[in-house]
C-alpha cells in the first residue's frame, strides 16, 4: 500500500529512511506548538484551543502534502503571518481576533482560487526577486523586534522610542541564555535544537520564576471550542481588511514557493528544466491547509523550510510529511507541557528565527541603488511600523518610483504599477 501511495522504490528509498527522515523534520520544527499559542494568545484568544488547533492544521497540511502532492514538505501555522495576525491586525487595527481568522480564511480561498486557475505562475513571476528577498527579511527583523519586546529586551522610552530593559530580570537572561543555547545546538547541527532549548529555559524558569507552576506533562487535549469556527467572515469584507487579506495571501505565496523549490532542490526532486512537477497540488495542500485553519482557530499555515532537515536524512516521498503529521497529532496530548513555556523561552526561537530570514539580504544586488534602496524599504519600514502590511506597501511604491525617476521604466511591470496604486490608495484612504 505505502509503494502503491507514495512509490519509494522509484524515489530509491524505504519506509525505515522516510519515518526516520519524518521525525527529523518534526523535532526542527515542532517548536511551533508553543510558540504559535503564546503569540495568539496576546490577540486575545484562547491559549490550550490555539495549541490544539495548531497541531491539527499542522497535522491536515501534512497529510494533504503527504497524500496529494507526495513532497516530504511538512506544513504548519507559519512564523511571521501569526506575529502580523496579533500585532499588526488585532493589537495595531483594533479589529478582533474573530475578523482576523475571517481574513486569514480569505486569503486561503483566493490561494486555493490562484493554485487551480495557475495564475500563481504570473504572481511569483511578476514580483521582482529584490522585493521578495526584501519581504523575507522585513518579516525578520518585525520578528526580532516582537521577540526582544517579548522578552524585556528591549522596552518602550518617551524620548527615545525604545530603550535597553532591566537586564537583570529572570526573563531576559534566560531568554537571552535559550538564543546562545538555540545557536550552538543549531551550529552543532543536534536534531531538535530548537526544541531542546525552549524546553530547557522552561524547565531552568521554575527555579528563577515565582509566576511558573508545574501543571504536568500529559492530558488529553484542551477543549477547542473556543476558536473553532469563531471566524467572522462578513468583518472581514471590511475596506481596512483588504490589504490584509493580500499580505496573508502574498506573504503565503512567496513563502510556500520559496520553500518548495528550496527544498525540492537540496532532495534533487526538480525535473530536468528545474520544475517542480504536480506543484499545482503541493500549494493546493498549502492553501487548504490555511482554510482549515482559519476554521479550527489559527493563522496561515506555509511550508516549512525545517523540512530540508528531514530530507537530508533521506526524506524523498509524501511519507516523510505524513509521519510528521501523525507526530503533530501525538502532540496533542502534550498540552500542559506547551502551557507552562513562557513567553521569554519562545522570544528566544523567534530571534533565532529572525536571524534566518535576514540571510536572504544577502542576495541584493548592493551596488545597484534602484534594486537595494526597495529592498532597505521594506526590511526596515516592516518592523519600525509594526506592520507587514505596510512595509509591503511601501516596497512596492519605492520600487515603481525610483525606477522610474532613474529611467529603467521598462523594469516596472504591469503588476508591479497595479500593486503601487493599490499601495497608495491603501496607505492614503484607508485606516492603519
Amino acid at each position: 500500500m505505502l509503494e502503491k501511495l507514495f512509490q519509494l522504490k522509484a524515489h530509491k528509498t524505504s519506509v525505515k529512511t522516510e519515518v526516520v527522515a519524518g521525525i527529523t523534520t518534526f523535532l526542527t520544527m515542532a517548536y511551533i506548538v508553543f510558540v504559535n499559542p503564546n503569540i495568539l494568545e496576546l490577540a486575545g484568544m484562547d491559549k490550550g484551543a490555539v495549541f490544539v488547533a495548531t497541531c491539527l492544521a499542522a497535522a491536515i497540511g501534512c497529510f494533504i502534502m503527504g497524500l496529494l502532492a507526495n513532497y516530504p514538505i511538512a506544513q504548519a501555522p507559519g512564523m511571521g503571518l501569526n506575529a502580523f495576525f496579533t500585532f499588526t491586525v488585532v493589537m495595531g487595527m483594533g479589529k478582533s481576533w474573530e475578523v482576523a481568522l475571517g481574513a486569514v480564511f480569505l486569503s486561503g480561498v483566493l490561494f486555493v482560487l490562484l493554485s487551480l486557475f495557475k495564475i500563481r505562475e504570473w504572481i511569483i513571476n511578476s514580483i521582482p526577486q529584490v522585493l521578495r528577498v526584501g519581504i523575507g527579511a522585513g518579516i525578520g527583523l518585525f520578528l526580532g523586534l516582537i521577540a526582544l519586546k517579548n522578552a524585556g529586551i528591549i522596552v518602550d522610552h518617551g524620548a527615545t522610542l525604545v530603550t535597553l530593559g532591566d537586564v537583570k530580570t529572570p526573563g531576559v537572561i534566560l531568554a537571552t541564555l535559550g538564543f546562545f543555547l538555540i545557536v550552538a545546538l543549531e551550529y552543532r547541527k543536534v536534531k531538535g535544537g530548537v526544541m531542546i532549548a525552549i524546553l530547557a529555559i522552561t524547565a531552568i524558569s521554575f527555579l528563577f520564576d515565582d509566576k511558573q507552576v508545574y501543571h504536568g506533562l500529559v492530558s488529553m487535549p484542551p477543549s477547542i471550542a473556543p476558536t473553532f469556527a469563531q471566524l467572522d467572515i462578513a468583518g472581514a469584507f471590511d475596506v481596512a481588511m483588504i490589504s490584509v487579506i493580500f499580505a496573508f495571501l502574498f506573504v503565503d505565496l512567496f513563502d510556500t514557493a520559496g520553500t518548495l523549490t528550496a527544498v525540492a532542490q537540496r532532495g534533487n526532486l526538480t525535473d530536468e528544466k528545474g520544475n517542480l512537477p504536480r506543484l499545482s497540488k503541493a500549494l493546493l495542500a498549502d492553501s487548504s491547509a490555511t482554510v482549515a485553519g482559519a476554521v479550527l482557530g489559527t493563522s496561515s499555515t506555509t511550508s516549512y523550510i525545517e523540512s530540508g532537515a528531514g530530507v537530508e536524512e533521506g526524506g524523498r516521498t509524501g511519507l516523510t510529511a505524513v509521519v510528521v503529521g501523525i507526530l503533530f497529532l501525538l502532540a496533542l496530548f502534550f498540552a500542559p507541557l506547551a502551557g507552562m513555556v513562557p513567553a521569554y523561552a519562545t522570544a528566544a526561537a523567534l530571534f533565532y528565527v529572525s536571524v534566518l530570514m535576514l540571510s536572504g539580504l544577502a542576495n541584493v544586488k548592493w551596488d545597484d541603488l534602484t534594486e537595494s534602496a526597495p529592498a532597505a524599504v521594506v526590511a526596515v519600514l516592516m518592523p519600525l511600523t509594526f506592520s507587514i502590511a505596510n512595509g509591503i506597501a511601501l516596497g512596492f511604491i519605492s520600487y515603481a518610483v525610483i525606477k522610474v525617476l532613474s529611467g529603467r521604466h521598462k523594469e516596472v511591470n504591469v503588476a508591479i504599477w497595479v500593486l503601487a496604486i493599490l499601495s497608495v490608495i491603501k496607505l492614503a484612504f484607508v485606516p492603519h
